[in-house]
């Protein structure tokens, strides 16, 4: 029969590679396997569910839907539904982010010395401008102007 302590199939792994885990979050519901879009929460005080975009982690308590259960998503009766916008792709900047972008970039490449003519204070001098506080590159830490 063998040895005393030894097993027939051999010695345990402490790793077992499977197919079945998957670092793409799935659908909550039973013997869906689609890739989760939207998370469900439920909000028991208001009698609300809420159906937003995918939380950025899986949290106990919230439910990962795929694009066909989040669609067909019921309340009970009494409930409110409220659905959120879902992300329809990574987020892509405005165009105020980007002229604002361009706007550092420009001032961040403009040599110090043109800048102190054009009457911006020098690095050091508060005096022309009491509420700057401190000054890194091109960036300025102004004073509250309540204090």
């Amino acid at each position: 029969m063998g040895e005393p302590g030894r097993s027939r199939r051999g010695p345990l792994k402490s790793a077992v590679p499977s197919n079945v885990v998957s670092p793409v979050r799935r659908c909550s519901r039973t013997a869906c396997g689609r890739p989760a879009v939207a998370t469900l929460t439920y909000v028991y005080a208001d009698s609300t569910a809420v159906l937003g975009p995918l939380a950025t982690y899986a949290e106990p308590h919230c439910y990962d839907l795929c694009a066909e259960h989040s669609e067909r998503l019921t309340a009970p009766r009494g409930w409110e539904v409220v659905r959120l916008a879902l992300d329809s792709g990574p987020p892509r900047p405005s165009g105020d982010d980007l002229e604002a972008l361009a706007n550092a970039v420009r001032e961040a490449a403009r040599p110090q010395e043109r800048a102190a003519g054009a009457g911006a204070p020098a690095p050091g001098d508060r005096d022309t401008h009491p509420m700057e506080v401190a000054r890194r590159g091109h960036l300025r830490v102004l004073r509250s102007p309540d204090s």
